[in-house]
């Protein structure tokens, strides 16, 4: 969903006036630079502030691109005049008074620049010098404090990125337990019924070991060791056939 559209007049407010101002020139100077790059384009834009101060651009020398810009204005203008004679055109030549005050105007701030930088510092005096070093320091203060939010906007979104991270790891921790419980329990299962299996083993070889002690008890209370008891069994069945027939024969 793009902007509203927005009216054009002037700002009121100072400080919004002075923010749309940085924004737009920033965006200005670089479409600036895109057209010149893309273009292959001699571009020049002069920016004066509401409050006096400069900012130019120029894709390549300034006074180059100015001196072709006042050339070329001018042949313009007198191929304009010859079209059409009979407006009478007069043609104002630009003041050469104005021309130089713009070029020493630029070479100031060409030099101005460069002092900036740390070069061409001979001729300032020491006021000029403490003067430059208040600029550099104010300008050093600001380019810190940007530094500054911007490290903590980075630490901001790792703070953000790591809470993320220990949210995961949580979440992954938990299925861990998770799976590790349920091992537990079919484990737990696993040996119930092996338990189980020899429990019921051992009660039947307990049930045949008491069935063994009882005869065997018994075979003690009748006076017969178990292994008569065992033979007597064994014997009894054909001694009675055997009584059976002795009598049938009777």
């Amino acid at each position: 969903m793009g902007r509203g559209k927005i009216e054009i007049k002037k700002i009121e407010n100072v400080n919004s006036r002075q923010v749309t101002f940085s924004k737009r020139r920033g965006g200005l100077l670089k479409k600036a630079n895109e057209l010149a790059v893309l273009c292959d384009a001699q571009v020049a834009v002069i920016i004066f502030s509401g409050t006096g101060k400069l900012y130019e651009f120029a894709s390549s020398c300034m006074e180059q691109i100015v001196a072709r810009y006042h050339q070329t204005r001018g042949r313009l203008q007198l191929a304009a005049a010859d079209v059409q004679p009979d407006n009478q055109v007069i043609l104002h030549e630009q003041p050469t008074v104005e021309i130089e005050a713009l070029r020493h105007e630029i070479e100031e701030l060409h030099l101005m620049n460069r002092r900036m930088m740390g070069k061409e510092l001979d001729e300032l005096t020491y006021n000029e010098l403490h003067k430059l070093e208040h600029q550099l320091a104010e300008g050093l203060l600001s380019i810190k404090d940007r530094k500054e939010k911007l490290i903590l906007e980075q630490m901001e979104r790792s703070n953000q990125q790591e809470k993320k991270i220990a949210l995961q790891n949580e979440a992954l921790l938990e299925k861990i337990e998770e799976l590790r419980q349920q091992a537990r329990v079919s484990s737990n299962i696993e040996n119930h019924l092996s338990l189980s299996k020899d429990c019921c083993l051992s009660s039947s070889s307990m049930h045949e070991w008491r069935s063994k002690e009882v005869a065997s008890d018994t075979s003690l209370r009748l006076g017969i060791s178990p292994i008569s008891a065992i033979a007597s069994e064994a014997t009894k069945m054909p001694k009675l056939e055997k009584s059976n027939d002795v009598m049938h024969l009777d």
